[in-house]
Formats: structure tokens, C-alpha cells, sequence
């Protein structure tokens, strides 16, 4: 299948590893010019050697917390004036904070929020003028399964991301007419830096394979998900391939959910 990605411009935040990592890979794969950004310069830059040597391309590294409004800011500003133009973005920052509703003080909310859903929110405020430059393009909003169905002690993360649904579903009403596509992924159990630390302090006697099928008994699909596959999907939906599907959001979590 044609993707209709080759010469686009995109932006991937979170993207010195994991899900953000590997979606930053898969675009650079499919002809894309890719800006990473994250707020640890030695993880981007690792990012980067890992993108050059799978595909003998480079991308745009970009030292910038997405949690202030000057630095989403400063991100588009810097990719546009790189690349000349912006097709795609991709809101993946964010970290996950799963207390009791009695543990979150003040601080903790504002942060999480600032971070997951005021950083999406700015990142795409300011990547607007440009994508309607290009008479449309894709954004694509990375949040979590549980968001549509939280279970106890998991905030504040579920209430970000939840808030981080609504977004999207707005977001595609009010930027169609400028066919501009909206969407998000729900994230469930995916492999991780954090999940692969689990396997070895747990079963360190196991292979991965095993690990997985261990823990994925709950899962329909038998398994952890594998961080390439979260990032096909996401790909999937930053290209014409997907030109429409607006407003939606896709699981990603081998059937596991409650919800669709």
C-alpha cells in the first residue's frame, strides 16, 4: 500500500525512545522529514544515531519540554524554518502517573496536564498556520486505553488523557474545513524500557516470547505488543492512506480493553 508519506515534513514529540522512537523510524522509512523532540539532549541524540544507522537518514533534533507553551512554540518554529513547511504531528509526550485520588496534590495535576494535554494543545495551536499552508494535513494524538475506561488509583493520567479524547473528537469538527485530519491511538500494554526492566527483575530465566505469553494470558491477542506495531498504526494514520478517518481513535492494545 502507497502511504503517500514520501517528502512530508513531521514532528514527533516524546521521541527520544519508545513508541515515539519507533514512529519517528517508520516515517523516516516511508520518505518522511522527521524534527524529534524530547528534553534530554543525549536521548535525542542516541534517538538520532539510531534513526541514521537503520536508514542512513538523518532528522532534526529538537531539546524542548513540551509542558511550556514557548518551547511548542520554539518546536514548530525551528522544524518549519529546517524543512521549509509541516504536514504532520504527532502529540506522544507524556509519562504515566497512576496514584489514588487522595495522593495527587495540586502540583502533580498541573503538571501532567501541562505536560499531556496543554502540550498537545499548543504543539497543534502552533502548527496550524503551517498545515493550513498545505492545504491540510495530520495530527495525531497518542494517549492510553484506560482513558476510556479508568480504573481506581490511576490518576492523573486517565483524567489527562481522557481530556485528551475530547481534544480530538473537537479538534476534527472544528479543522476539517481545512482538511485537516485529527485522531488518536490508545495505548495499551506495549513493550517499553519499563516493561523490559519488569521482565528482568521478574523472570530473568525467560526469553522475551515467554515473558510476553506470560503476561499477556489477560490479553485476547496472547501478549505484550511490540512497540513497532503501535507505531504502523500511528504511521498509518499520519498518511494519506488514512485521508478519511478524522476524529476517530484506535486501541492499540490486542483486545484487551473495555471499550472500543
Amino acid at each position: 500500500m502507497e502511504l503517500g508519506l514520501k517528502n512530508k515534513v513531521a514532528i514527533v514529540t516524546g521521541a527520544s525512545k519508545g513508541i515515539g522512537l519507533y514512529t519517528a523510524l517508520q516515517l523516516v522509512k516511508e520518505g518522511v522529514k522527521v524534527a524529534i523532540a524530547a528534553r534530554n539532549e543525549a536521548t535525542l541524540d542516541e534517538a538520532k544515531s539510531f534513526i541514521l544507522n537503520q536508514t542512513g537518514q538523518e532528522v532534526l533534533t529538537v531539546s524542548v519540554d513540551i509542558s511550556k507553551e514557548e518551547d511548542c512554540k520554539r518546536l514548530v518554529e525551528e522544524t518549519v524554518r529546517h524543512f521549509g513547511k509541516l504536514n504532520i504531528v504527532i502529540n506522544n509526550a507524556g509519562t504515566s502517573s497512576a496514584n489514588s485520588f487522595e495522593d495527587v496534590d495540586a502540583d502533580l495535576w498541573q503538571s501532567d496536564l501541562d505536560l499531556k494535554l496543554f502540550g498537545a494543545i499548543h504543539c497543534s495551536k502552533y502548527a496550524l498556520p503551517y498545515l493550513k499552508e498545505e492545504n491540510g494535513g495530520s495530527i495525531v494524538n497518542v494517549t492510553a486505553v484506560l482513558a476510556k475506561t479508568p480504573p481506581a488509583s490511576s490518576l492523573p493520567t486517565t483524567v489527562s488523557r481522557s481530556a485528551g479524547l475530547a481534544l480530538t473528537k473537537a479538534m476534527s469538527k472544528d479543522l476539517g474545513k481545512y482538511n485537516i485530519r485529527v485522531n488518536a491511538v490508545c495505548i495499551g500494554l506495549i513493550r517499553s524500557r519499563q516493561i523490559e526492566e519488569r521482565w528482568q527483575n521478574a523472570m530473568p530465566e525467560n526469553s522475551w516470547d515467554e515473558y510476553s505469553k506470560e503476561i499477556g494470558k489477560t490479553i485476547p491477542l496472547g501478549r505484550i505488543g511490540e512497540t513497532e506495531e503501535a507505531a504502523n498504526v500511528i504511521t498509518f494514520l499520519a498518511s494519506d492512506a488514512a485521508s478519511y478517518v478524522s476524529g476517530t481513535s484506535v486501541n492499540i492494545d490486542g483486545g484487551s480493553g473495555a471499550a472500543l
